[in-house]
């Protein structure tokens, strides 16, 4: 089969495409063939190794010293269940499915094993809704597992005063999307090429980062959200967090690991299905085409998710 493969960190470059062994799969595990997968920024900070000083040591041992230690890369897969397992119940061949693949990777190629039970080694599956086409599913996986993860954190209230920062990513589309449905006022913050896309979807207000520093006089937040990690900074994203309320809670994606749960995925799809949540794709690239897409989205200022489309 084809698939990306990285074997040292580094640029974009670094990623070939070759010929690999396709796999079979074990009596526990599902056999996805993958019809799309993602570029995100899990996927960026795998490839690259771009991390702090301090970071360097731990996460070498547990990625790879010199380079990913499952050389094909990719965090998000949707495909459809192609074989399974003989102690598998959960899917059957045919199904069309998606999630993340966790610390193995393995979604550029195309098949992918999967085990059915969640685990932040082997990743966790759901039906994909049936209302997507599979590059968008990737961007549901992703972001909705983001969205829901930490907007849940946050503890909304009907009627809570929610900001988003990052409201036009992969995460922050959605966690805008999410917070309205429980209720929530929502602010969202972009830049100026973002800010109808954001208004479309259901933020009250919506705040340019390349114009303004701070939020309005007056105006306060029961939750702050972060969907863009503390590598990226303005002086607005500063008087957000000052602007929260008494009580009110600052929740950033970078709070802790991702939490792979076919539940919560399963809770996505219901969301979806029901036209509550509607991902936004801003580019779909062919695997062969995959360090320009890696070097699109590491550029950043990307608009929802970048899918890669696997044949």
């Amino acid at each position: 089969m084809t698939a990306a493969v990285c074997t040292r960190y580094g640029p974009p470059e670094n990623l070939r495409l070759c010929q690999v062994p396709r796999p079979t799969p074990n009596p526990d595990e599902v056999r996805v063939r993958i019809l799309a997968s993602a570029v995100t920024a899990s996927d960026i900070f795998i490839r690259s190794a771009r991390v702090s000083a301090r970071l360097q040591v731990p996460f070498r041992l547990m990625m790879g010293l010199t380079g990913p230690r499952h050389p094909i890369i990719g965090f998000v897969l949707s495909g459809v269940v192609d074989q399974v397992g003989s102690r598998t119940s959960r899917f059957r061949v045919g199904d069309e499915v998606y999630g993340g693949t966790g610390f193995r990777l393995g979604a550029y190629a195309q098949y992918r094993c999967m085990i059915e039970h969640d685990s932040r080694i082997h990743g966790c599956l759901a039906l994909k809704p049936r209302n997507l086409s599979h590059e968008q599913a990737t961007a549901a996986a992703y972001g909705g597992l983001l969205a829901l993860q930490y907007v849940d954190r946050g503890r909304i209230r009907a009627g809570d005063e929610v900001l988003v920062y990052g409201a036009s990513g992969t995460s922050g589309t959605l966690a805008v999307q999410y917070a309205r449905s429980l209720g929530a006022r929502v602010t969202g913050v972009c830049s100026t090429r973002n800010v109808d896309l954001v208004r479309s979807l259901g933020a009250d207000e919506v705040l340019d980062y390349t114009q303004v520093d701070a939020p309005p006089p007056g105006d306060g937040y029961d939750l702050v959200l972060d969907s863009v990690g503390g590598q990226k900074t303005s002086l607005l994203k500063d008087a957000c967090r000052r602007a929260l309320l008494p009580g009110g809670r600052h929740v950033s994606i970078d709070d802790g690991d991702l939490e792979l749960s076919s539940a919560r995925l399963a809770q996505v799809t219901q969301l979806v299905e029901s036209g509550t949540l509607a991902p936004v794709l801003g580019a779909t690239y062919p695997l062969d085409d995959i360090v320009a897409a890696h070097r699109a989205v590491q550029d950043g200022h990307k608009r929802g998710g970048v899918a890669i489309t696997i044949d």
